[in-house]
């Protein structure tokens, strides 16, 4: 079974292998999956933080009829 260090060295192994142009194009898109996680986190911690001041206008008697759909 292959550990995470195995991976590594042979993604190294791979990008050893590309051109500078494709190098650079790897970099962007890592830099593109980091930056998209980054965006992920900080939208799931707005929406926790955002969902107590909502509460009161989602749990009310006069919408509980959705709550069912």
């Amino acid at each position: 079974m292959a550990t995470e260090r195995d991976h590594i060295r042979e993604l190294i192994e791979k990008l050893q292998t590309l051109s500078p142009e494709r190098v650079a194009e790897v970099e962007d898109f890592v830099d593109f999956i980091k930056l998209r996680d980054r965006d992920r986190q900080l939208t799931h911690a707005a929406m926790g933080t955002a969902e107590p001041s909502l509460a009161k206008v989602w749990d009310n008697p006069d919408d509980a009829v959705y709550d069912q759909l």
